[in-house]
């Protein structure tokens, strides 16, 4: 049951089969280590693996199809179209609307901002059949503020202006690593805004950081905030959002008292205490999975993206970018919630919320037992009826409720319900594994239900 849930059970259409799908169609253990130097994201040997590589390509949640660039199977894409979602409203919240812009990008755009030679290798680069020269994108500050600058009717009164998009984004990382932490495309969530002024745009900026925050909460992940340098985006001011990870490839420095937050590489020179309280710094490590950026007038002089101004004068517009890692953002909190052995997911977005596991093909609880889960998910779907596509059925009877347990643990459902030696009791009794809880409980088909009606589903 480690991979692919495709299949409705017959019996049930409502819930999702699971079956035994292993990275190679194999079933194989779990490695019990952590960064280590193994099997890398291109099949090739000695090259650095870490924990959330190892159990998403063990668990068969990715596939590699060439250096850096992965299939996404059926789980994993569920898992992403919740965080998207998740994403969604609070962008939404403060005023963002969802466009699509062309991940191919004319090398005229680029030139123009002058990061075409800037960004270098890192750039995938092609000509079309009539020699005009484009990039795959990693991101559209060029192409959006082109967008708005073709609008130039645009009035003080329609800012702000908050536009994002969440599309695959393409980056030729030399030396791709570390599955979806380090690789060549991905997705990504990118915003750009566009505001009356600098006060404006700084409330902005404000505003989609305190999104980022609420985000990261709602997902229950150990984020920090940071001080960031500006790189190839360009500005005057950043902030990253790091999950602290022994297999970060950022440096970081934390004030103990939450007073100063920094990415070690936009220091100058190196800082042991904090500039606010003179407490000591602590040094960590972190995954990079948001990254925002108070740009100013730096793309829309270049675009001459204007507005009319109150005094019917043309303005340059003030800008802001806000890039979260959607596939970043999987694979760093699997990377710091999971165990050497098994996945763990945020609860908001993991794959499927609940896994029923009926008695053993032969047993003496098989035939009343199997009955009794099946009028468990059918009360289960009409009082939760949110929770009714998000379960999964282990239907291999022919394997002992241990082993789909212990599969079922691996795979990380928040919620695992057993027709064991108790439900044939009078009133039934079912085995409740609550994984985020660290708890096994023993409960009536009501008190399943009380349980399950706290389960997240976005």
């Amino acid at each position: 049951m480690r991979g692919i849930p495709d299949r409705a059970d017959t019996r049930n259409p409502a819930t999702h089969r699971a079956d035994t799908f292993g990275p190679n169609g194999k079933n194989q253990p779990l490695a019990k280590q952590r960064a280590t130097r193994s099997v890398g994201c291109d099949g090739r040997a000695g090259e650095l693996s870490c924990r959330s590589q190892k159990l998403m390509l063990q668990a068969g949640l990715i596939h590699p199809a060439s250096p850096g660039c992965y299939h996404y199977l059926p789980p994993t894409v569920r898992a992403m179209e919740k965080l998207i979602r998740v994403m969604d409203e609070e962008m939404q919240a403060v005023g963002g609307q969802k466009v699509n812009m062309p991940s191919l990008s004319s090398a005229e755009l680029w030139h123009a901002s002058g990061r075409w030679n800037k960004m270098g290798t890192e750039l995938f680069r092609l000509e079309d059949r009539h020699g005009k020269e484009y990039c795959l994108g990693p991101t559209h500050e060029e192409a959006v503020t082109e967008l708005v600058a073709a609008h130039s009717n645009l009035s003080y009164k329609q800012l702000p202006l908050r536009l994002y998009q969440i599309t695959r984004k393409f980056r030729d990382e030399p030396k791709p690593r570390f599955g979806l932490l380090r690789s060549r495309e991905f997705y990504m969530k990118d915003m750009y805004t566009f505001d009356t002024s600098e006060e404006a745009a700084r409330q902005t900026y404000k505003l989609v950081c305190d999104a980022y925050c609420s985000l990261f909460d709602r997902l229950g992940l150990p984020f920090v905030k940071v001080q960031a340098a500006t790189g190839n985006i360009g500005g005057t001011m950043s902030h990253e959002f790091q999950l602290p990870a022994d297999v970060g490839e950022d440096r970081l420095v934390l004030c103990p008292d939450g007073h100063f937050a920094a990415n070690v590489e936009m220091l100058n020179g190196e800082r042991t205490s904090c500039p606010t309280c003179g407490e000591k710094l602590i040094q960590t490590r972190g995954i990079e999975v948001g990254h925002t950026f108070y740009l100013g007038t730096k793309y829309s002089s270049i675009s001459n993206a204007v507005f009319c101004s109150p005094e019917n004068k043309p303005q340059l517009a003030e800008m802001g970018c806000y890039g979260l890692g959607v596939t970043r953002i999987l694979a760093a909190s699997i990377e710091v919630l999971s165990t050497e052995d098994n996945i763990r997911w945020p609860s908001l977005i993991t794959p499927y919320q609940l896994c029923f596991i009926p008695p053993k093909r032969g047993s003496k609880e098989e035939e009343e037992g199997a009955a009794l889960l099946d009028r468990l998910y059918n009360d289960l779907a009409e009082v939760l009826p949110h929770l009714a596509g998000d379960s999964v059925l282990d239907d291999r009877t022919q394997l002992t409720i241990g082993k789909r347990l212990k599969d079922a643990n691996k795979l990380g459902y928040p919620y695992v319900i057993v027709a064991g030696k108790r439900v044939c009791e009078d009133p039934s009794v079912f085995e409740v594994w609550n994984q985020n809880a660290g708890e096994v409980l023993f409960l009536t088909k009501e008190g399943v239900i009380e349980l399950l009606s706290k389960a997240q589903v976005p």
